[in-house]
């Protein structure tokens, strides 16, 4: 984990969605924002520059492009370890 204070940030909601979509992004102050209320829900943080770059092109709402597909699922597939899950399991209600 980066001590760096972050400086940009993109949230992906993938859930009940057919592909990720980009909920929220923001520079600075909004990235820390971002990212502070993602940890207190729970949400993984990953820290990928390179595939910050990309999605950080994305408006809002829009859904990630086929060609991003491969990783987002790398870190899709980290975080279902992480937290015990399974594909699929996303899309059941809680």
């Amino acid at each position: 984990m980066s001590t760096k204070p972050p400086s940009e940030a993109v949230a992906l909601e993938y859930g009940k969605n057919k592909t990720p979509r980009v909920t929220a992004k923001g520079r600075d102050e909004m990235a820390r924002r971002i990212i502070a209320e993602a940890r207190r829900q729970g949400v993984y943080v990953a820290e990928d520059p390179q595939l910050l770059s990309l999605l950080s092109r994305l408006d809002l709402g829009q859904e990630i492009p086929q060609d991003m597909f491969t990783a987002v699922a790398v870190i899709l597939s980290w975080v279902y370890w992480l937290k015990g899950m399974k594909p699929g399991d996303e899309k059941k209600e809680v």
